[in-house]
């Protein structure tokens, strides 16, 4: 039966990391290393480097990527639900019907931000749920 071609996890990858210090702990070269866990000598240079300038143990933790930051502070968001409370037509909106697009040219308006409407679906779900349930003015 053929191996399945599986990814090792980040959890496991942190393992080997810190397996890997152990062995440098115990006197091991960074050859031996490298060979003992089938990973190259610069990948555990690497990894040694993370252990120096990264705090210990702790740069040799996972730590997911960071993401972007976000466009809007934390006291914008906070105005997103007022702003849906005024009404669509207070935007200069035909009908007081709200939308993913024509939130996402409010945000445009009123802070100069530019988001994909994909991206302003997940920002109102958080910020504000009931975005769809406002009352017509």
């Amino acid at each position: 039966m053929p191996k399945a071609n599986v990814m090792p996890t980040d959890a496991w990858r942190e393992a080997r990391r810190l397996h890997a210090w152990e062995l440098h702990e115990m006197g091991w070269s960074q050859k031996r290393i490298a060979e003992a866990l089938g990973v190259t000598q610069g990948a555990v240079s690497q990894w040694f480097k993370r252990f120096r300038e990264g705090g210990g143990i702790e740069g040799l933790r996972h730590h997911p990527a960071p993401g972007r930051k976000a466009a809007l502070t934390d006291e914008q968001f906070a105005q997103i639900p007022a702003l849906i409370a005024r009404g669509a037509t207070a935007f200069g909106f035909a009908g007081d019907q709200w939308t993913i697009k024509r939130v996402t040219a409010v945000l445009k308006q009123v802070f100069g931000v530019s988001y994909h409407p994909g991206h302003v679906s997940r920002l109102l779900q958080k910020y504000c749920p009931d975005w769809r349930d406002q009352p017509s003015k």
